[in-house]
């Protein structure tokens, strides 16, 4: 897989939360890190995910923002 984008986290699908045409899906990647992100149903089945695949989490952004606490 090659892919311009450089934030690449590797882990495995925890959980998959399936819903009528989304679905929150939970990797570990690792050191007690969770990500979770919203696809697509069909995403889900096009890709084969379930629990204890390795997938990675990829993320493009043109920014990221930080906040704090006043």
């Amino acid at each position: 897989m090659k892919l311009s984008a450089r934030n690449q986290l590797k882990g495995k699908i925890m959980e998959i939360k399936e819903g009528a045409v989304n679905a929150i899906v939970i990797l570990d990647i690792g050191g007690g890190n969770q990500v979770s992100a919203s696809i697509t149903m069909s995403s889900v089945k096009e890709l084969g995910l379930e629990p204890g695949k390795e997938a990675y989490a990829v993320v493009k952004a043109s920014s990221v923002m930080i906040g704090v606490d006043d």
